[in-house]
């Protein structure tokens, strides 16, 4: 197994977190990101991740993309896909994170993308989920197109970021984790205290 200097890992997990948490955001815009990045050649996936790399994938993907962006505009169909694209972002965060570490023992590769990758992207999607109803609470879902531009341009953006400035990315990613954390400690602590009164 060929071995690769430790800052060329370091990129290629940055790259793998901040795609993996751009799809909490939009599962398909990192997915068709990594798509045409390994298409172009721009990055190698890993062993067994060659497909996300083809005309098929990238034809669906874009579909995919697209309708994905126009669902959210639409009210009710929203919340339906918030209701999808939970579980749905932890598999594409597991794939992203998987297929950007090439050169890795299948075991841990596949590991740090499940924990890492669909653990992060997890954790956004249900913090966005949270923001979604909330937002629906208090403007009886009229501000949900404007969340759903916000979302869509955090995950273009996000994306752009990360694979320009993959070690940049995944420090921002970081913090919005630990922010998304913090909010949801204390969402948690507001409803319990709210059951025991």
């Amino acid at each position: 197994m060929e071995q690769l200097p430790t800052m060329q890992l370091l990129v290629a997990g940055a790259l793998g977190l901040g795609l993996a948490a751009c799809s909490g955001f939009r599962i398909f815009v990192p997915l068709l990101a990594a798509s045409l990045a390994y298409h172009f050649g721009y990055l190698t996936p890993a062993p067994g991740f060659a497909w996300l790399g083809t005309w098929a994938a990238l034809l669906t993907l874009g579909t995919a993309t697209l309708v994905e962006i126009a669902g959210y505009y639409i009210p009710l169909v929203d919340h339906v896909l918030d209701s999808l694209t939970t579980p749905a972002s932890f598999v594409a965060g597991t794939i992203l994170m998987t297929s950007a570490l090439p050169h890795l023992d299948p075991t841990l590769r596949w590991t740090l993308g499940i924990l890492v990758g669909g653990g992060t992207a997890g954790l956004v999607q249900t913090g966005t989920a949270l923001l979604r109803g909330a937002s629906t609470a208090a403007t009886g879902g009229l501000g949900n197109p404007v969340l759903a531009t916000v979302e869509n341009t955090m995950a273009v953006g996000g994306v752009a970021l990360t694979l320009l400035l993959p070690l940049v990315a995944a420090g921002l990613v970081l913090g919005l984790v630990v922010f998304i954390l913090s909010r949801l400690r204390r969402w948690r602590a507001r409803r319990r205290n709210i059951a025991q009164q």
